[in-house]
């Protein structure tokens, strides 16, 4: 089986709690195309405390909300 695009996603466990805090912010999460999912899912599991990764999810809350990725302007 080939384990390339398919591979799960790792979700770090402050954007579960955001989730869970916030369901209309998972909508617009999961809205997103998968590229621009795995953008975020990157950007905020490269840091390596959970004070910068929730930081970063709370920036980039109104991009997803308006549906653009990571790198998009």
């Amino acid at each position: 089986m080939d384990a390339g695009s398919d591979a799960p996603l790792d979700y770090p466990q402050e954007l579960i709690q955001m989730f869970e805090a916030a369901p209309d912010f998972e909508e617009a999460f999961f809205a997103l195309t998968p590229g621009r999912q795995r953008g975020y899912l990157i950007h905020f599991s490269s840091a390596k405390q959970s004070k910068t990764r929730i930081t970063r999810i709370e920036k980039c809350m109104p991009k997803i909300f308006s549906g653009k990725g990571w790198s998009e302007r």
